[in-house]
């Protein structure tokens, strides 16, 4: 199990970039994407630079998407590569798996331009031979040990922290009936696009309104209806029923990319039922995933094809509102 990206920023003089190792099975046989730079006369990996407001994730869709012309949703996190560019500023990018689908490829329009020649599926001994820059080479270190391991393909579940909310002792009400400040609201906003980078598509939220207004735009955007739940609830918690097992249990079965939003004392059982129904040790790692600041989501990337054999990877995500 492997601890994944962290959407913050710790060096302003970086510049930040994402990008992916796109894959498909043809015949049988496992192919990724490499890209010809018509600029720089180079062979890579799909990758960009994080537009301002962007959050990693969503910069790596967009620019896979931009480079390739082929929609993709993220997988497992493969690994930053570092290096320095002129003058002496350093370049960090964020890279991870991510499958192309014949339907996605199908659609692609893509054509050689002024920034890509061209595009093209090789096996990765003849990545390996053909990569220009030893970095994507490390990254493609981490990806053929997942291939190794029979875990490359996955689904996400995402434990979801609510966006900031008007504090108790502001609010008359219950505090179930607590709203999201205006900083709360544009939380809410922010984490739609990395959400939809990770191919949602269930959304579970605890009955509180804190959390269903957290993923109100998500659903929208979707076109989703929330499953709202007493059983993430921070009232039940308080009052020692709620039922994070259930909950977790059932979105593990379904196979399918799901978000829990719930609240910071529920978070931690949800990521230790995660590991439970896994088969995954504990340790400090759950710890640090559930320690979510408000608006913050935890993406715990799961086998597709074996669920049992444990939590693949995890990564931590915070808007940068």
């Amino acid at each position: 199990m492997t601890q994944g990206a962290v959407d913050v920023v710790h060096d302003d003089k970086a510049v930040y970039a994402a990008g992916a190792v796109v894959w498909r099975i043809a015949e049988g046989k496992l192919r990724i994407l490499l890209i010809h730079r018509t600029k720089y006369r180079d062979v890579t990996l799909p990758k960009g630079k994080v537009d301002p407001g962007e959050m990693l994730a969503q910069t790596a869709v967009r620019e896979v998407h931009e480079e390739t012309g082929i929609r993709v949703n993220l997988g497992v996190p493969v690994g930053v590569s570092r290096y320095f560019m002129r003058p002496k500023r350093q370049k960090v990018v964020h890279y991870w798996a991510a499958e192309a689908t014949d339907d996605a490829i199908r659609k692609s329009a893509f054509v050689p331009n002024r920034e890509i020649a061209a595009l093209e599926w090789v096996s990765l001994k003849k990545a390996r031979k053909n990569l220009s820059y030893p970095v994507d080479l490390e990254i493609l270190d981490e990806f053929e040990r997942l291939v190794g391991d029979g875990v490359l393909r996955t689904f996400p579940i995402v434990a979801l922290r609510h966006g900031k909310a008007v504090s108790r002792s502001d609010w008359d009400g219950s505090d179930a009936t607590r709203p999201l400040t205006a900083r709360g609201l544009r939380q809410a906003d922010a984490i739609v696009a990395p959400l939809r980078a990770f191919g949602i598509r269930k959304i579970v939220t605890s009955d509180a309104v804190r959390c269903v207004q957290t993923v109100t735009p998500l659903a929208r955007a979707l076109g989703r209806t929330p499953i709202e739940t007493a059983l993430v609830s921070q009232d039940a918690w308080e009052e020692g029923v709620s039922d994070e097992r259930t909950v977790v249990g059932k979105r593990v079965r379904s196979g399918k990319p799901a978000v829990i939003c719930s609240h910071g004392p529920v978070l931690p059982g949800i990521l230790s039922e995660l590991a439970l129904a896994t088969g995954t040790m504990h340790g400090s790692y759950l710890g640090s995933a559930s320690a979510l600041e408000v608006g913050a989501f935890s993406v715990v990337h799961l086998s597709a094809t074996n669920p049992g054999s444990g939590i693949i990877s995890i990564e931590t995500h915070v808007p940068k509102v």
